[in-house]
């Protein structure tokens, strides 16, 4: 059936396997705030806003950027610019995602659904910043940083200001990532006239900026580790974040993005398996694929 071909296009093409590294953001926050584990009714429900939000903001982005991924040739073969979908099918399926996951906020409390819309319209209309400003690494990663905040209050009905520093880490790990992804469309960007840190401060600059932002998330890591009076081994989990982070800028060079996969895609995946958690909390932060 060509709905259902579709459907399996549509969800090759925002990598919907790739939903479960979203997923430590979320539970963190609520782990975090039912001082454990959350119900089984919150966690279903999470899990459920979560991957739904995902898919809509992934689906959003492909559908908003199909002209310059057609001109780029590192995205021309993505599927919307090389025809295998249609723009139509993409909005449909955005559409029913954005439902799914208000539905799930409403299986949660008034609050979260209240303040669903204010979340689909940070997912959504991320993908128009790199058109107009070059701090859009920022704006993706507070995007992804509102989940653990969104889940918290899932769990509690109300937003604690110590969970916030959670999700200023997360913005700041990854905005970090999303400027060593830029990188690589230095020239496309600068041709197509689309706003990033590289085009504007040159590869060299952006790698420092990365270094920069990744410094600020460890000091706020740390400060949450206090804040919560987190356990020993969470401190363990930190540290072997800042050993992998060490090692992901050691292999970008200015003059050599070669390995920017290994530091961007592999290595943020070993990274799941280092952070901490026991069993009163877990710690387990990842970047995920950039739109």
């Amino acid at each position: 059936m060509p709905v259902l071909h579709n459907l399996r296009v549509t969800l090759e093409m925002i990598k919907w396997e790739h939903s479960i590294f979203a997923l430590p953001f979320a539970l963190c926050g609520a782990m975090l705030a039912a001082g454990g584990f959350p119900s089984p009714h919150q966690l279903v429900w999470i899990v459920v806003a979560m991957i739904a939000a995902r898919s809509a903001a992934m689906a959003f982005n492909r559908w908003a950027d199909a002209a310059i991924d057609g001109a780029n040739p590192r995205t021309s073969t993505r599927a919307l610019p090389a025809g295998h979908l249609s723009p139509a099918f993409v909005i449909t399926f955005v559409i029913v995602s954005s439902a799914i996951f208000v539905l799930a906020a409403s299986q949660l409390n008034r609050l979260s659904l209240a303040l669903s819309p204010v979340a689909l319209a940070v997912l959504l209309l991320y993908s128009y910043t790199k058109r107009i400003t070059r701090w859009s690494h920022l704006v993706l990663g507070f995007a992804l940083g509102i989940a653990p905040s969104a889940a918290w209050i899932a769990v509690r009905g109300s937003l604690d200001p110590r969970i916030l520093l959670l999700t200023a880490a997360v913005t700041f790990w990854v905005a970090g990532f999303d400027v060593l992804y830029a990188c690589q469309d230095f020239e496309f960007d600068s041709q197509a006239g689309l706003h990033s840190i590289p085009r504007y401060l040159g590869i060299e600059s952006a790698l420092w900026i990365a270094r920069g932002f990744h410094v600020v998330m460890v000091g706020l890591l740390i400060t949450l580790l206090l804040v919560f009076g987190l356990a020993s081994l969470s401190a363990c989990g930190v540290l072997a974040v800042i050993l992998l982070l060490l090692y992901e800028h050691s292999l970008v060079r200015p003059h050599d993005l070669s390995k920017l996969n290994a530091a961007f895609f592999t290595m943020s995946g070993v990274r799941i398996c280092c952070c901490g958690n026991n069993k009163k909390y877990a710690f387990v932060p990842r970047s995920e694929e950039m739109p």
